[in-house]
């Protein structure tokens, strides 16, 4: 049976992403968990996240689930990063005044500001929440089945500018251009909720599910 850990440090939509990724692969044993060999001995890992980066780093390090991290990409299984869990993986986000991430990909986050307009100079509500366009920037096997410019479901005030635009596998607008997903190797980290992203988040966590780990 495929097991996957859910890395629990108490700031993510735990049940919502247990219950749609029970949904899309009945089975399938999903762990919520920090324990550390519950997240070593599982064939996949999913790091999600909510809340203010600040307290979301905090309890990773209070927990050690950055060495869980760490050791869980260096495996090579597939890692999938979904919102917080995604920003945690750069290496520092403007939020909270400014806090040190993980450092896994070069790059920041930033925050959306609070004069945000669009194209037509309409103001812009942040936190950007709600449903947008993910349009995907290379080939990769978590799009499988996913038409580009499909809609995904976002809540959040900060977004991601990596460093390494090789890496970025979807772009999204929102007053401003930003980095909605980044792939490297065994790893996919996304800003939107797939979770909460109907028809076509279900696709994503079933190909999740059904990933090598390879690009």
């Amino acid at each position: 049976m495929s097991s996957i850990a859910v890395i629990d440090y108490g700031m993510g939509n735990l049940h919502s992403v247990a219950k749609a990724l029970e949904h899309v692969q009945p089975g399938v044993e999903v762990r919520v968990t920090a324990d550390p060999e519950q997240v070593r001995s599982a064939d996949r890992v999913l790091l999600p996240g909510v809340g203010a980066i600040r307290d979301c780093m905090a309890e990773i390090r209070r927990l050690g689930v950055d060495a869980e991290v760490r050791e869980a990409i260096a495996s090579g299984k597939p890692f999938l990063g979904i919102c917080v869990g995604y920003q945690a993986l750069m290496e520092f986000s403007e939020e909270n005044s400014g806090v040190d991430c993980l450092g896994e990909f070069e790059g920041r986050v930033n925050f959306f500001g609070n004069d945000l307009k669009d194209a037509s100079g309409e103001r812009l509500k942040v936190p950007h929440m709600g449903w947008n366009q993910v349009y995907q920037t290379q080939d990769h096997p978590l799009w499988a089945n996913i038409e580009d410019g499909s809609r995904f479901y976002f809540v959040h005030s900060y977004y991601v500018k990596a460093k390494q635009r090789e890496l970025v596998a979807a772009s999204c607008n929102y007053g401003v251009d930003f980095d909605v997903a980044i792939a490297r190797d065994n790893v996919f980290a996304v800003q939107f909720h797939p979770e909460k992203s109907q028809k076509v988040g279900l696709q994503l966590l079933q190909n999740f599910l059904n990933w090598d780990g390879r690009p």
